[in-house]
């Protein structure tokens, strides 16, 4: 491709509305265009990138026996509500309605679709094990686009959906998904952590994630610096210390004048923040429908309620915190809220770190006052005692002896679910096995996400100049930069030649041709970030050489001009072979 006939033009300025460096250079490099909040136009190099991504995802999802289907983005909104989806799923769904008033949904994503279309095809244990996957755009209205390709509105993914007959079957099909997610991940050039995390509305057994670590990332994950545990921050598992005193001492009634937070009562009394007791009230519903319930969460004062494992913990719920009026026809009072004599209509659910400490300090559920020498058993009962708290840095890893946890920002490149029977149930789809029984089948579902993966690898290597593509996705190998061929024919005929011979070499080749000044030039290719850099000028005409700049080394070689193809094709071979 020559630049002079490219769409798109590389800028100079920074982009006012990008909110990462690796944003702003896709946009300044022509890449990728905003059409609107959270919707991008790619473009010619951008749409070679998104290309290889998907190529060198359909060759490993093909290669572990998978089916490539596609299934239509505008789906029929009573597949949702039979799933119970468009609750869950909420103002995320763009909903509309066709000219005859049929509801209709632009597809988030696709269990309901494909399991509907499975039971259509299959009938017998001989149709499975199967896995169909589709790259399909996907839509999603977020409320708030941000990180350039990292969130946004509409999308590409590849979705994949296993089908097997037993459990053991799934994890089979799950085991050779998340095999092949690494391999993906590795051939563009993009390092993860395996996570694990939690399901969310797809639902399910449980599930991975696969994490790009980075600060611009939204997600925030826990990494065990003793063992190889890591989980999503709304999964993370920890070792919760055992602070306080063995004895239970008396409990005793004490004024507390102005304490309404933690932080003011630690003060207060001269205490430390995991000698408290936090509670949080809140109104919950059932993601299936159904009446509210209030409900008491108890956690550590020196730690946090994620409020994604107290749903977990209740079987699924909608959370909304209680207003002071809602509190006070509760009979509560507002900071000064404890389990303690509690009204019977309020649900308790206790984090594990409140029910073997000792002593804790706890609202005395009358203004001013607050209770000393609370103990779980003896003073208060919980109707669930479960993990409802967020793990903090450093915490102890419980899931070996020594490892501390430690936190990191990432962005979620792919998520694998152990989906089980929940869909296939919910549609009726049966088999029948060997012996004429039938057997539902259980299910699993891939996702990656082919712009987070383009994303991922602009914020790999970038450095103050440009981007850096790993030379399995990079738009071109090489950028051909002819210095002075506007002034000087002999060099505009050594730059056509030497671009002509690449390229029946099989190289990909972005060739400079515009006669600009070298410093622009120059600043493009490293803008636009190709691996390799070819320079032709008249002194390395005399000399007989090209110069050969590595965008990944920085390193400037100069090879004979009869064996530069040569070169070039072993240069992006070794490359190839280090990813």
């Amino acid at each position: 491709m020559r630049m002079s006939q490219l769409f798109g033009k590389t800028l100079r300025e920074q982009p006012s509305d990008a909110d990462t460096e690796s944003h702003a250079l896709l946009i300044r490099a022509g890449f990728v265009s905003q059409l609107m909040s959270g919707a991008y136009s790619f473009l010619p190099l951008g749409n070679r990138v998104r290309l290889k991504i998907e190529n060198i995802i359909r060759n490993e999802m093909d290669s572990a026996g998978a089916q490539e289907i596609l299934m239509p983005a505008l789906q029929p909104l009573e597949l949702w509500e039979q799933s119970g989806r468009s609750t869950t799923m909420g103002e995320v769904l763009f909903q509309l309605a066709d000219r005859r008033s049929r509801a209709l949904v632009l597809g988030p994503t696709h269990e309901e679709v494909v399991t509907d279309l499975s039971g259509k095809f299959i009938s017998s244990y001989r149709d499975l094990p199967l896995t169909l996957y589709q790259i399909q755009t996907k839509f999603r209205d977020e409320a708030r686009p941000r990180g350039g390709l990292v969130r946004v509105r509409e999308f590409t993914m590849k979705d994949a959906y296993s089908f097997d007959l037993t459990d053991d079957g799934l994890s089979i099909s799950y085991q050779t998904m998340f095999n092949s997610y690494e391999k993906i991940f590795s051939r563009c050039g993009v390092p993860v952590v395996p996570v694990d995390a939690d399901s969310g509305a797809i639902g399910g057994k449980g599930s991975q994630e696969f994490i790009f670590l980075s600060e611009n990332g939204e997600d925030t994950v826990a990494q065990c610096d003793n063992c190889r545990y890591a989980a999503n921050l709304e999964k993370a598992e920890f070792l919760r210390e055992d602070f306080g005193d063995d004895l239970m001492l008396d409990l005793e009634k004490i004024e507390t004048p102005d304490t309404t937070t933690i932080a003011e009562l630690v003060t207060f009394l001269g205490i430390e923040h995991n000698q408290t007791a936090k509670a949080v009230m809140y109104m919950a519903t059932p993601h299936s429908g159904g009446d509210e319930v209030p409900v008491l969460s108890i956690v550590r004062g020196d730690l946090e309620i994620s409020e994604v494992k107290l749903s977990n913990s209740l079987g699924g719920v909608d959370l909304r915190p209680l207003m002071e009026d809602e509190l006070s026809d509760l009979g509560l009072t507002p900071g000064f809220t404890s389990a303690i004599q509690l009204e019977s209509s309020v649900q308790v659910v206790a984090d594990e770190s409140v029910i073997a400490a000792r002593n804790l300090v706890a609202g005395g559920n009358q203004k001013d006052w607050h209770y000393k020498n609370t103990n779980y058993g003896r003073d208060w009962q919980a109707s669930i005692t479960a993990d409802i708290a967020e793990v903090t840095d450093g915490a102890h890893c419980s899931h070996c002896s020594g490892g501390k946890l430690i936190l990191s920002r990432g962005i979620e490149m792919g998520h694998v679910f152990r989906l089980g029977q929940v869909y296939s149930d919910t549609f009726g789809v049966v088999v029948q096995d060997s012996v004429g029984n039938s057997i539902t089948p259980t299910m699993g579902c891939y996702g990656i996400g082919v712009g987070r993966i383009f994303a991922a690898a602009s914020e790999v290597g970038v450095n103050e100049n440009g981007l850096k593509w790993p030379i399995s996705i990079a738009p071109y190998h090489c950028s051909l930069v002819a210095l002075g061929s506007d002034k000087d024919e002999s060099i505009r005929e050594d730059a056509e030649l030497l671009y002509q011979e690449l390229t029946e070499a099989g190289v990909e080749v972005l060739f400079d041709d515009r006669g600009l000044r070298p410093g622009v030039m120059f600043n493009d290719a490293d803008l636009i970030g190709n691996p390799i850099r070819l320079t032709v000028s008249s002194r390395n005409q005399k000399e007989g050489v090209i110069e050969v700049s590595n965008r990944y080394s920085d390193e400037i070689s100069h090879i004979a001009r009869g064996s530069t193809v040569d070169h070039i094709r072993e240069e992006i071979k070794v490359l190839f072979d280090a990813l």
